[in-house]
C-alpha cells in the first residue's frame, strides 16, 4: 500500500486508566513489532494507570519497566486547528507547552474503560484528529454490554438472556438482586462488569454464594454489572474490518484452557487453543458472518471490530442445527501475536502488516467523510 512519499506520521496511544492496562501494552508490543518503519514515523504515547500522558524514548519499555520518571508529561488540546501532541516542559514559574509532535493519524489500543468506551474518541473528534476503529457513539454502545445487547434485540439478533443491575442495588438489596438473578436461569450464571473487556471481572457462577462473591467482584470494575444466562456453548470469534462496506473474516473457535474463556486464559497460560478455521458447519458459519455485520452496522462501528458468539454444543432438537447467540462486540480487540482479531484476518488472506496499513487508510477514509459534511447553516438564496 502506498501512502504517498512521506511517511505517514501515527501516534500510537496505550496503557490507559482500565483494568486491561497490562494486555493494551501487549497489544502496543505486537504493532511495534510489525509495523513497516518506511511508511510510519510513530510516536509513542503512554498513558498510565492514573490517567497521566507520557512521551519520550522508548515509551513503551518504559511502561513495561514502570520507569516513568525518564518521560515527559504530554497533552492533547481539543482544537481543531492544529494536530500536534504537546510536551508539559518546566519552567521557573511553572510549565509551557511545547510542540512535541504534529499526527496524521491515531491508532489508539487503550482496552476498556477510557479508551474504547468513546471518551477518547471524543477527544479526538475534538482535535480534528483522524483515528482508527469506531467512533463516539459506537464506541460506547461496542463498550455497554446491557446497552449492546438491547440493540441486538430490536434488530433481531438472538442473544441469551440477561439484566442489569447497579452497585447501588447490590448494596441496598442484595437479595432483591439475587432473586432476580436465579429467576432469570438456572445455574450457571454469569456475572460481568457491563463496561469493560478481555474477561476482566467475569465470573462463572454455579451457587448463590458464588453469585454474591460474583457480584461485589464485578462492582469492582464498573457502576452497572450485567447478569446472564450461562450455557453449555462453545465460543466462536469473528473479526470484522471496514467502514460502510465491511467485510466479515472467516469464524474461528476458543478451546479455553479454564471453565471459560477467562483473563488468564487469554493473556496468561497461553494454554488455550484456537481452531481457525472453527470446525462447523458451513450454514452455521455464513450466520455469524452475517449477524457479526449486521451488529457492526447496528451500533454505527468503523475500522474494525471482533465479534463474540455462542453457539449451543448441541442442537434443542433432533435434525435442527445448534443455536447461535451474539454475546459481544468488541471494538478495540486484543492485537498481541496470540490474539483471534489479527489471527482470523491472516487466515483470511491479509497478514498482520497489511492489516495495520488497512486500518489506517480506514481511519483517513472516516476522517475525509466528517471533513466534508457541513459545520454551518446556510440559508439559500
Amino acid at each position: 500500500m502506498a501512502f504517498g512519499d512521506q511517511r505517514v506520521r501515527l501516534g500510537l496511544i496505550f496503557g490507559g486508566r482500565s483494568g486491561e492496562h497490562e494486555v493494551s501494552l501487549m497489544s502496543a508490543r505486537s504493532i511495534l513489532s510489525a509495523i513497516d518503519p518506511s511508511k510510519y514515523q510513530v510516536t509513542q504515547i503512554g498513558i498510565t494507570h492514573q490517567g497521566e500522558w507520557l512521551v519520550g524514548e522508548n515509551v513503551l519499555e518504559a511502561m513495561e519497566q514502570g520507569a516513568h520518571g525518564r518521560l515527559t508529561t504530554a497533552t492533547l488540546l481539543p482544537q481543531p486547528s492544529r494536530q500536534v501532541l504537546y510536551q508539559l516542559s518546566p519552567r521557573d514559574d511553572g510549565e509551557m507547552l511545547e510542540v512535541f509532535a504534529e499526527l496524521d493519524v491515531i491508532f489508539p489500543l487503550l482496552h476498556g474503560s477510557f479508551g474504547e468506551d468513546g471518551t477518547i474518541q471524543g477527544l479526538f473528534e475534538l482535535a480534528d484528529l483522524a483515528y482508527v476503529g469506531a467512533g463516539v457513539l459506537g464506541s460506547a454502545l461496542g463498550m455497554d454490554k446491557g446497552a449492546f445487547k438491547d440493540i441486538m434485540r430490536a434488530y433481531q439478533i438472538p442473544v441469551v438472556k440477561y439484566i442489569i443491575v447497579t452497585e447501588k442495588e447490590i448494596e441496598r438489596d442484595l437479595q432483591g438482586v439475587l432473586r432476580r438473578a436465579m429467576a432469570l436461569s438456572d445455574f450457571p450464571i454469569f456475572v460481568k462488569p457491563a463496561n469493560l473487556g478481555s474477561s476482566v471481572g467475569i465470573t462463572k457462577c454455579l451457587s448463590a454464594s458464588d453469585l454474591i462473591e460474583a457480584l461485589h467482584e464485578a462492582a469492582r470494575y464498573d457502576r452497572r454489572v450485567l447478569i446472564e444466562q450461562g450455557i453449555h456453548a462453545r465460543e466462536i470469534e469473528v473479526s470484522v474490518l471496514g467502514n460502510e462496506e465491511a467485510q466479515a473474516s472467516i469464524p474461528g473457535e476458543i478451546i479455553p484452557s479454564r471453565e471459560f474463556y477467562s483473563y488468564e486464559a487469554k493473556y496468561l497460560d497461553g494454554t488455550s487453543q484456537l481452531l481457525i478455521p472453527a470446525p462447523i458447519p458451513d450454514e452455521i458459519a455464513r450466520q455469524v458472518q452475517e449477524f457479526a455485520l449486521r451488529a457492526y452496522h447496528a451500533v454505527d462501528c468503523a475500522g474494525m471490530a471482533r465479534v463474540d458468539f455462542l453457539l449451543e454444543k448441541e442442537a434443542s432438537r433432533p435434525g435442527d442445527l445448534p443455536k447461535v447467540y451474539l454475546n459481544e462486540l468488541n471494538t478495540i480487540p486484543g492485537f498481541t501475536q496470540i490474539s483471534m482479531y489479527p489471527k482470523l484476518w491472516e487466515a483470511s488472506g491479509i497478514p498482520y502488516a497489511e492489516l495495520i496499513d488497512r486500518l489506517v487508510v480506514l481511519a483517513m477514509e472516516r476522517k475525509r467523510q466528517r471533513d466534508a459534511l457541513e459545520r454551518r447553516f446556510r440559508r439559500e438564496a
